[in-house]
């Protein structure tokens, strides 16, 4: 009997819930926010994924944990069925099924096509690798070739040192980067950049890797999802040692995204190569979009070699940054459109309210481009305010409240909020509670009298206390200055 597809719904939600709850919500969005799920019938559900790769790897690492949950919902469940949603199609009928002799010229075809995969394979690599774990998923042979290896992700030629604009926020990025690529001794090894999205670390990884390229030397620029990818295909096809000696005889290696590198055996293997490229003074650049040690997917091993090198920050671009960003992509359209013109109060406008990152920047002015080019109408004040308002409404920082600086206080330092509300007066609370009223006093429009009374019903004058105390402690102590810095991108997050 065929349970009701709004209950099947429910029950799926309630399992995702339980997943995300165990896993993290780094694991669960790398394998699990794109499984939707199909039907659920008589003991069995079936739910679809969109890559091959995806489907085996839940099958061989998270089918009995599935049904476990899916037990708690159902009892009767007894079996998950996953199926890949581009492999799903109207089955054919018999006059449109492909003859014996077509289907013997198709597979000559796809040899021959396999024979100039090189191409293909440098076009997309991605595509390529997930072809290859399908075709072994199938019992296909493949071999992952060194020359496989080593094509690596493709770069954007857009992407290179004389684009790049710089700024205070990137300043020390771009100086590491530049005296990477240059070619000279590995001094910083491996160098870690990270940013939130849009703030240029993959713009100064393709950079280096396009201009060391360019000098003859072994670059390999991938991202940690083509990682994983080729390793478990290397796996698969038993060429895993090849794989890992091609791998360790490049001068340079870029891992980017390093925050979706997931798996036991997958994060031992990246160790090795990390400790072993080090060791033979060849140079790693990394990214993410957080430090090392907030990496709480990642090995301990892992984290601690990543730790050791160079690790810098790129923060958000300042008026100032983002107003130069804004004039150096207006000359590059220009190349493609001479008549293109933005006045200067517009331009100041959208780097004023556009504030979050220098992709954000690009996606107001190709707006404002399109507008112009098909309409034919001069860009003005009037105009930019009504094509980037939602733009600019979604940039607008997110308000932050007293619970929510509470919360991640009592988290971080391990004591409750009730604690932190009390009159309790050893260390170990006052500090985080004196922390706590700072972090209100700087990150909310909350007056001192109202802060105090969010605290336990304290005086204006022992908040004041409390903002002055933790205001001279950072400034003579660049560790607590540096946990006041994480603790407001938690909140802000």
């Amino acid at each position: 009997m065929q349970i009701q597809e709004t209950s099947g719904s429910e029950h799926w939600n309630r399992v995702k819930k339980s997943l995300r709850a165990e896993l993290g919500d780094d694991v669960f969005s790398s394998w699990f926010a794109r499984v939707d799920l199909e039907e659920h019938t008589d003991g069995t559900v079936r739910l679809s994924v969109p890559t091959r790769f995806l489907k085996q790897w839940i099958q061989s690492h998270y089918n009995e944990r599935l049904i476990g949950l899916w037990k708690r919902e159902c009892e009767n469940v007894h079996k998950i069925e996953l199926t890949v949603r581009s492999a799903i199609r109207p089955r054919q009928s018999a006059a449109a099924a492909p003859q014996p002799h077509m289907a013997a010229t198709k597979k000559l075809t796809t040899t021959m096509a396999n024979a100039r995969s090189d191409t293909a394979a440098e076009a997309n690599p991605v595509a390529a690798a997930q072809a290859a774990t399908a075709a072994l998923g199938r019992g296909e042979p493949q071999i992952e070739t060194a020359r496989d290896v080593l094509q690596g992700a493709a770069l954007d030629p857009k992407y290179t040192f004389d684009s790049f604009v710089e700024g205070d926020s990137n300043a020390l990025a771009l100086a590491a980067a530049r005296q990477v690529a240059s070619g000279g001794a590995v001094t910083f090894n491996p160098l870690y950049l990270h940013a939130s999205v849009g703030l240029g670390k993959t713009h100064l990884m393709q950079a280096v890797a396009a201009k060391v390229r360019g000098s003859g030397r072994k670059v390999l620029y991938l991202t940690a999802e083509h990682f994983m990818y080729r390793f478990v295909a290397a796996l698969k096809a038993q060429s895993a040692l090849a794989f890992k000696d091609t791998l360790r005889s490049i001068d340079l290696l870029l891992i980017d995204d390093m925050q979706f590198l997931h798996g036991k055996q997958v994060q031992q293997e990246f160790c090795h190569t990390l400790n072993a490229l080090i060791d033979g003074a060849r140079q790693v650049i990394v990214a993410a979009d957080r430090a090392p040690s907030e990496l709480d997917s990642l090995d301990d091993r892992v984290r601690s070699r990543l730790s050791g090198g160079l690790v810098v920050g790129i923060h958000e671009p300042d008026f100032a940054l983002r107003r130069n960003i804004l004039t150096t992509r207006v000359a590059q359209a220009r190349k493609t459109y001479p008549s293109f013109e933005v006045p200067d109060p517009v331009l100041d406008y959208v780097a004023r309210h556009v504030a979050s990152s220098g992709r954000d920047l690009e996606g107001a002015l190709n707006r404002l481009i399109a507008h112009n080019q098909l309409t034919a109408q001069p860009i003005t004040q009037e105009m930019a305010e009504l094509t980037l308002r939602d733009l600019i409404r979604s940039s607008e920082p997110r308000r932050v409240k007293i619970e929510d600086i509470q919360r991640v206080v009592s988290k971080h330092y391990n004591v409750s909020k009730a604690d932190l509300l009390s009159a309790r007066r050893t260390r170990t609370i006052v500090r985080p509670r004196q922390i706590a009223m700072y972090l209100a006093k700087v990150m909310t429009p909350r007056s001192l009298p109202e802060i105090g009374r969010r605290f336990g019903n304290r005086d204006h004058t022992t908040v004041l206390h409390a903002v002055r105390k933790i205001e001279e402690l950072v400034q003579a102590d660049p560790a607590l200055a540096q946990e006041i810095e994480l603790l407001k991108r938690m909140i802000d997050g």
